[in-house]
């Protein structure tokens, strides 16, 4: 097992990777895995440890490299995009050393995180095509600058400039060339209302862009992989044994995308 800390640079507060990859079988054939950029939410104010470990522990074991992202918090674009940029530069041109293929590399955020996994979606926008992941997968992700708006995220992501805020607005960003996407969202959410995932899903449904969408009937915002790691007092049955299904929906949708162990 390969466990340690990178310094990417940036803010005194991020700018890390933190990267859980099996090591070699000297006794197998080599093998080559995805990997997952793991991007936790926060509002850009502070970054979740419930949507950093425990997510990157249930596709470490679905046979991912994950790459956990601490970014820098309290800084407006584009300063967690350069470290989400340099992040996917590090997984890509480090391959070898972990293992991966650099053509199945998806980035995974959730919340302000799934803002920031958007923004790498749409990376040609900010002239970064090179940063673009193969897939992203978003759960409950803030997107919107307009009606629906998470209002901490974009603040902060902004910087209270209006210009910048409308140039962050993810759905607007999207292109026919953005990244495939994956989302996840409950109609119950809320801080950021389930708009957000329907306005990006009808954007890339214009663009030609390949989308796949669950929206659960229950559950509040933040739930992560929906169980009794992320949650004290559980929840109930339509929660709890119905969100967590996210996670082998969301490993079916990449494995059809080619993202599987070689």
């Amino acid at each position: 097992m390969q466990y340690k800390t990178v310094q990417l640079g940036g803010g005194e507060d991020g700018g890390t990777l933190t990267v859980y990859a099996r090591s070699r079988n000297p006794e197998n054939t080599p093998k080559t895995r995805p990997a997952l950029l793991l991007i936790p939410g926060g509002g850009y104010n502070m970054v979740s440890f419930r949507e950093g470990e425990p997510v990157a522990l249930r596709f470490l074991a679905a046979g991912y490299a994950v790459f956990l992202l601490n970014y820098t918090v309290r800084a407006a674009h584009p300063v967690p995009f350069g470290e989400a940029c340099a992040a996917m530069d590090y997984i890509r041109s480090h391959a070898g050393e972990y293992g991966v293929d650099p053509h199945h590399v998806c980035a995974m955020g959730f919340s302000a995180g799934g803002h920031l996994a958007g923004l790498l979606a749409t990376a040609h926008a900010d002239g970064r095509p090179d940063a673009l992941p193969d897939a992203v997968v978003l759960g409950y992700p803030v997107v919107t600058a307009g009606e629906f708006a998470h209002e901490d995220t974009m603040r902060i992501g902004s910087g209270g400039d209006p210009a910048l805020r409308q140039k962050i607005s993810v759905e607007a960003r999207v292109t026919a060339e953005s990244a495939p996407v994956f989302l996840w969202h409950t109609a119950e959410d809320g801080l950021v209302p389930v708009e957000n995932s329907l306005l990006l899903a009808e954007r890339c449904r214009r663009c030609g862009v390949p989308f796949e969408m669950h929206i659960f009937e229950r559950g509040c915002h933040g739930l992560s992989t929906a169980d009794a790691e992320v949650s004290d007092g559980g929840y109930p049955p339509e929660v709890g044994e119905r969100v967590p299904q996210w996670i082998p929906l969301a490993l079916s949708w990449l494995a059809s995308r080619g993202f599987q162990v070689t």
